[in-house]
Order: C-alpha cells, then sequence, then structure tokens
C-alpha cells in the first residue's frame, strides 16, 4: 500500500492510498471546520450546514444526490464534529469519480434554498430532542461543558434549539465564506483509486478557489466545573473529566494506554472492581480523547440511585490505585489492545481514507503505521503511573451527572478523595 499526497496552488491538499485487490474506493471531502470554529452566535451552524449539503445544488435536486449514487450501490453519508466536518462516500473503483463529482458538487455549490432551510430545521429539532431524551448521550455534551466552559470547545455540535431555530441562509453562506476555504479542505480517498487521476480532478474542479487565510479557532483552556440534572430515571449516569493530551503531545499515546488499562475492556480496573467484584454497574469505561490543543480523559457510567455514592467513590479509589500499581502486565495488553484496534480498523478503505484526512490535518503530513506502531510500544510502565499520578492532582475535574442525583457525592468531594 502506498500513500501519496499533493498540494494545489491554492492549499488544498490531496491524499491518497491506493490498496491493491480492493474493487472499491473510499472518497471524501474533510473540512477544518467543526463546533469549536463558531462564534457563539453560530453555534450548530457546522452541523447545520453539513444537513443542508444534501438538500440540492445548483446541479442536483436533494433526490438526485441521492439517486445518483445509491443507483450505482454506493454509500453517500457525512458529520460534524468538534473540529472537522467530513461529506464521504463508499463505491466500486468504476464510480470513484462519479462520487467525488456529487461530494464537490455539495461542497461547493449548495443552493440553501429556503424551503429546504425550514424543513431541516425541522429535523435538526427533532435531532436536538432525542439527544435530549437519550441521558447517555446528552450526559457528555454536558461533561464537555463543564471541562470547557465559555468556550467554543465546550459548546455542543448540534447547537441550542434556540439558535436553530433562528438561522438563515445568510447564516450559512457566511460560514462557508468564513471556514471552507481552499486551506481548510482535504480531499482524501483509500482503495482502489489513481492518485494522478484524483490529483487532476481536484485541480479541476477546486483549482480555481482563491486561497485565503484560515481562522484560528479560539485556544481550549480545560478548567473543569459540575453539572448534575436531577430527573427521574433508572440509573444516574455519571461521568468524570480529566484533563488530556493532545493529539501532538508526546504523551498522547500514553494517555491511550492508562485509559485502556484503567477501563477500557473487561479486564481492566474499573470493570473488574465495580461490575465483577462489587456489581455497582452495567457499564463502566474510560476513554482519553484528544483535540488539536487540547484532551480530556472520559470515565462514565450508569447505576442506581441507591449506588452512585459508593460508585463514585470507588472510581476514585481505582484511580489511586492504578497509579501506584499498574503492573506491566496490565500496560502491555493495554498497549496490544491500542494497537490491534488500530490495525484491524484498517482493513476498510473508509477507514483508511478518514485516517488519512486526519492525520494530514494533525501534523501535515502522514505518519507510517510503523511510526505510530513504534510510538506506542515506547511507552513505559513508569510514564503510565506517572500519568496517573498527574491525574490524581484534583485540579480541573470536570463532572456531569443525569438521573436520580440526590445521593451522588460533590465535585468538591471527588477532588479531595483523589488527593487524600
Amino acid at each position: 500500500m502506498s500513500v501519496s499526497l499533493h498540494t494545489l496552488s491554492n492549499g488544498m491538499r490531496i491524499v491518497t492510498e491506493h490498496m491493491p485487490g480492493l474493487k472499491s474506493a473510499s472518497v471524501g471531502i474533510w473540512v477544518n471546520a467543526g463546533g469549536r470554529h463558531e462564534r457563539l452566535e453560530q453555534n450548530g451552524i457546522a452541523h447545520f450546514l453539513e444537513h443542508m449539503a444534501f438538500k440540492g445544488t445548483k446541479r442536483r435536486s436533494a433526490l438526485q444526490i441521492a439517486e445518483e449514487i445509491e443507483d450505482v450501490g454506493g454509500y453517500l453519508n457525512a458529520y460534524t464534529s468538534r473540529e472537522m466536518t467530513a461529506y464521504y462516500a463508499r463505491v466500486l473503483e468504476a464510480d470513484v469519480f462519479l462520487a467525488l463529482d456529487v461530494i464537490s458538487d455539495i461542497v461547493l455549490n449548495p443552493v440553501f434554498d429556503p424551503k429546504e432551510i425550514e424543513i431541516e430545521r425541522g429535523v435538526i429539532l427533532q435531532e436536538i430532542g432525542q439527544v435530549l431524551d437519550t441521558p447517555d448521550d446528552i450526559v457528555f455534551d454536558w461533561l464537555q461543558e463543564a471541562a470547557y466552559p465559555d468556550q467554543p470547545l465546550g459548546r455542543s455540535i448540534l447547537g441550542p434549539s434556540e439558535r436553530v431555530e433562528h438561522f438563515t441562509r445568510d447564516d450559512l453562506s457566511t460560514f462557508v465564506k468564513e471556514r471552507y476555504g481552499p486551506g481548510d479542505l482535504i480531499l482524501s480517498a483509500a482503495g482502489s483509486v489513481d492518485h494522478d487521476d484524483i490529483v487532476r480532478f481536484a485541480e479541476m474542479t477546486f483549482g480555481h478557489l482563491q486561497p485565503r487565510p484560515g481562522a484560528t479557532p479560539t485556544p481550549a483552556r480545560f478548567i473543569g466545573d459540575e453539572r448534575l440534572e436531577n430527573r427521574k430515571l433508572e440509573q444516574v449516569h455519571f461521568t468524570l473529566g480529566f484533563e488530556a493530551p493532545s493529539y501532538r503531545d508526546p504523551m498522547f499515546y500514553t494517555a491511550q494506554i492508562h485509559a485502556s488499562a484503567l477501563g477500557g475492556g473487561m479486564s481492566s480496573r474499573l470493570f473488574q472492581e465495580l461490575r465483577e467484584r462489587r456489581g455497582l454497574c452495567y457499564t463502566i469505561f474510560s476513554q482519553a480523547g484528544a483535540y488539536d490543543d487540547s484532551g480530556m480523559m472520559t470515565i462514565y457510567a450508569g447505576t442506581s440511585a441507591e449506588e452512585i455514592g459508593e460508585l463514585a467513590r470507588v472510581t476514585v479509589d481505582e484511580m489511586k490505585r492504578g497509579a501506584d500499581s499498574f503492573t506491566s502486565a496490565e500496560v502491555e495488553r493495554a498497549r496490544s489492545q491500542l494497537k490491534a484496534g488500530l490495525l484491524m480498523g484498517l482493513e476498510s478503505a473508509s477507514a483508511r481514507a478518514e485516517r488519512l484526512a486526519r492525520l494530514l490535518a494533525i501534523w501535515g503530513r502522514i505518519p507510517t503505521l510503523e511510526e505510530t506502531v513504534a510510538r506506542i510500544d515506547e511507552v513505559t510502565l513508569d510514564q503510565v503511573r506517572t500519568f496517573g499520578v498527574q491525574q490524581l492532582s484534583g485540579a480541573g475535574l470536570a463532572m456531569a451527572l443525569y438521573g436520580p442525583v440526590d445521593n451522588a457525592p460533590s465535585r468538591e468531594e471527588l477532588a479531595e478523595r483523589l488527593v487524600a
């Protein structure tokens, strides 16, 4: 397999990976524009724009967009994250340029028909309502807000309904002008693709765009706060957040291995102690997420109103115990899980295309798999323990709970327990 990279004169980047033996390909446009790139009054507009991309262009109706891909058995979708928006398709090798033409059309030529805006506004408001009715979804938005209060990175991707209700065609057009410059666009393709052909397509389709400087997002500051929402639910949905390394931080993979050893699987400390030995929960896990300039280790569990106090305190105690006593075997197991997840996850063209786009956005180049695996292998037991100790300072602890929370300990109590 070979990765090839090219940058157009206007700053747009094209990255491809040819995968011999495949008869299909995944192609897409990744845009360095997500929730954290919005001003306060724009919160939710990146996601609204993603929805509107499928509602018609100057060349195609919404139905034609769907039919052209599905007529050839392909799959078309998009997503918005806090740092990127992606428009992508999976098709057979004969239909790669059809898919690229459709994706390019929806990115470059959306019409933002007022009637379609109103229809999609209703769809997004329903989506917001669905998330609010899904406790183990909304609690993570509240944890994000508690970790990064009054910052773009702490706001929800969907935005509040009161803002979504008032977005206009001009608002959508303004965000495109501000955030969809050629330097913000990455065309990524993997599978049965030819790099030179895709570069020629990109030059013809995007080469006319004028370069312009991209705006820098507001730097993230992990502060830590709490949000408790008391509701009559069967369970308390409990989350804790701790500052973690950014993508570029040398400790990034240390944090990944620590989170996995702590709560990344059935053999992890949290799963064994809280579920297997004490029966306090059905679901519990920890994970380390990262952004361009910050990161957060998250712990989640669901438990009863009667047991939330014990669950929260034992969770903190297991963090403290692990910082002193993680073993070489636990670190090796977590390391193997991380490498296996990485390598098995790259067996599809879709995963490859997304990886290429994300790495290029982060590093400006594509680190090899060997380089990534080497960085994972370099993590030592002492580094994992040291990282665990750093999490015990109690500073910046974020917490969000949803459900019958009357018996839950306060953020201050858990912070004190961490350092005791």
